[in-house]
């Protein structure tokens, strides 16, 4: 196949709260064929990556053959190369990694087979599904067995905050449950070894991004002090080399790329190889969306699949038409090609 065309947009989201963080300014991204197959992508960066595909990345894609995920590796690659003056972590990587997914979907729709048989054989078949978010209560009900709330510091009242709802998690969702939290680099040394101390009763399985990405060493002190508690993070980082500079640094116990902006499965792939070198559990960044999926169905990820249910009353924009969700706490792909879904034509501009 032959690519033909490649077109990136910014969907017409509808409920927005004052904060990017809604919709994570996620674009969509078109590409065809002259074979008649079409893939679509999701990627970061708002309308800053979409000039990014449209004004440059096309003018690399337009032409090259696409017949096997070897060529897909190939392309990544030459992407990244074009674009290291401007490029090597954030938006122009959330950009290729829109063009990556896209790649992917439209191999697996020519073969007629879904993403993960694209990546190796199937690993798992019901996924364990964490929610993130506050309404505990309704996740409960829901029959999620694994649940992290959102804990942003800004005074000492905060750690009557954290006890109280990680009190709330533990006796909603049961002894047995995963129970972590998402600190969102609000915190800081002092702050997460307090936390530690407080929170013991409730066994948190994980700290998410306690400190900003760059801040490895103070990562990598805590630690063990913080153990059997984990320090998570990722979701910040960009491409194999970012996650090897982790790995070398050891300021992680656990990782958590965004396949939708660490360069896609491609990169997701090349990160997974390192983690495994290195005996580093990986749980995808909203790993429950299809393009975490995929990858987690049929690779060493854990059995963990973050999804973000928001409020049970909460008005949702549903831009992607046929995703799985969660049963009894549990989430499954289905066999359709590609990564399984369609695009709501009514949220395109």
């Amino acid at each position: 196949m032959k690519i033909v065309n490649v077109t990136a947009v910014y969907p017409n989201y509808q409920n927005v709260a004052p904060s990017w963080r809604t919709h994570f300014w996620q674009i969509v991204v078109r590409i065809d064929t002259d074979a008649g197959v079409s893939g679509y992508g999701y990627g970061g960066g708002g309308r800053a990556a979409v000039e990014i595909v449209n004004r440059h990345l096309s003018e690399l894609v337009v032409g090259s053959e696409i017949d096997s995920v070897d060529d897909i590796a190939k392309l990544w690659d030459e992407l990244y190369f074009q674009t290291i003056p401007y490029g090597r972590k954030g938006v122009a990587i959330m950009a290729i990694s829109g063009v990556d997914l896209a790649l992917w979907d439209l191999l697996g729709n020519a073969e007629g087979q879904p993403v993960y048989k694209l990546i190796g054989p199937r690993h798992k078949d019901n996924i364990r599904a964490y929610a993130t978010g506050i309404d505990t209560e309704w996740y409960a009900e829901m029959g999620f067995t694994a649940h992290k709330f959102p804990h942003r510091w800004k005074s000492k009242k905060d750690y009557e905050v954290a006890i109280r709802r990680s009190e709330k998690a533990r006796r909603l969702m049961g002894p047995d449950a995963l129970i972590m939290i998402d600190t969102y680099m609000s915190w800081n040394r002092e702050t997460t070894i307090r936390m530690a101390s407080n929170l013991r009763d409730y066994n948190i399985y994980w700290f998410e991004d306690i400190l900003t990405p760059d801040d490895l060493v103070g990562q990598s002190e805590l630690r063990d002090t913080v153990n059997p508690i984990l320090i998570s993070g990722g979701e910040h980082e960009f491409t194999h080399y970012g996650f090897q500079n982790l790995a070398q640094s050891e300021a992680l116990d656990l990782w958590q790329p965004d396949i939708t902006w660490c360069g896609g499965i491609t990169a997701g792939l090349r990160i997974l190889e390192i983690a495994q070198e290195k005996g580093i559990p990986v749980v995808p960044h909203r790993g429950g969306e299809v393009w975490g999926l995929h990858l987690i169905t049929s690779s060493m990820c854990d059995d963990l699949a973050e999804v973000l249910p928001g409020s049970q009353r909460a008005q949702k924009d549903n831009l992607w038409l046929g995703e799985p969700t969660p049963r009894n706490g549990l989430i499954c792909l289905t066999d359709d090609p590609g990564f399984g879904v369609t695009i709501n034509e009514e949220m395109l501009p």
